[in-house]
């Protein structure tokens, strides 16, 4: 059995060159990074981007790196509001003309997928217009996906109008179930706001997973922590990982540590090989079959 890409989010390196971070995450160990576009990491309205874009593409091959593109800089679209505009805005052409950019972006360096989220209602909006904006600002950028062939992954997110993993397969069921749209999963936002464990939400989404985000949290917080300090069963996770087949992109997302960002891939290398280490033992002892070591490179 093969296990997933571990990857390591270039938005836990914020305040290193895009080029170093890639070199240190894969010195490290992993062999996959989440890499969110913003201003300082390949921005996606440079002058130069198709040019960096093509640089990029030959340092992840000779890195060895697979990637995905995530959408979620902070203030890329608006210097004054964090987030602004998104899917469910009144007012979402910057959004769109963004992930439409990544799509772009994503199908020149071969990422396996771009991942987004909905976005938070504006304040006196009810479901039901929520619903249809997300349904139809999405419609440009799945357009966008289908003629490039690229893959979509839905991030369910706290607070956001699409939080759960329920809703998210809801909606993508409303649209038809189009092949190219899949589901991001942050495990730690499994322990924060989902009513079962990771493992359960990764046997929920089973095929329609894209795309993997790795962290702990605690119940009810929408804070990422390091493995150990929230109550998330890392074991377990990769386990059920294994156990539905997942070959994709698994990356660590430690947005708030980009302080002390080698350390903190360090330990999380660390970490994950341990409990790769656990995931071995039990299936020797139950006769499953055996998934090859992550971090070997």
């Amino acid at each position: 059995m093969t296990a997933p890409a571990l990857g390591y989010g270039t938005n836990g390196f914020s305040n290193h060159r895009l080029a170093d971070a890639l070199r240190v995450i894969a010195d490290l160990g992993y062999t996959a990074t989440g890499l969110t576009l913003d201003h300082h990491h390949l921005d996606p309205y440079g002058p130069d981007l198709a040019r960096e874009t093509e640089q990029l593409g030959n340092l992840l091959a000779e890195l060895g790196l697979r990637c995905v593109v995530e959408t979620g800089a902070r203030y890329l679209l608006d210097p004054y509001r964090k987030h602004h505009p998104t899917l469910v805005s009144e007012s979402a052409r910057p959004r769109i003309d963004f992930l439409v950019r990544a799509v772009r972006i994503a199908e020149s360096l071969g990422a396996d997928c771009v991942s987004f989220w909905s976005g938070t209602a504006e304040p006196g909006t009810d479901p039901p217009t929520n619903r249809r904006r997300m349904i139809d600002h999405l419609g440009p950028v799945l357009a966008e996906a289908q003629r490039r062939g690229v893959r979509l992954g839905l991030e369910p997110e706290p607070g956001m109008v699409v939080q759960h993993l329920d809703q998210a397969l809801d909606l993508r069921r409303e649209l038809g179930e189009p092949d190219l749209l899949g589901i991001t999963l942050d495990v730690g936002h499994c322990v924060a706001v989902e009513p079962v464990d990771a493992a359960a939400c990764i046997r929920r989404a089973g095929r329609h997973l894209v795309n993997v985000q790795l962290d702990d949290m605690l119940p009810g917080i929408h804070e990422h922590l390091e493995f150990g300090q929230g109550r998330l069963d890392l074991a377990a996770t990769l386990a059920a990982l294994d156990e539905t087949g997942y070959t994709g992109v698994a990356a660590v997302e430690l947005p708030r540590h980009s302080h002390a960002a080698p350390q903190t891939a360090q330990r999380a290398m660390a970490a994950l090989r341990q409990a790769r280490e656990t995931v071995s033992v039990q299936q020797v002892h139950t006769g499953a079959p055996l998934s090859s070591t992550i971090g070997d490179r």
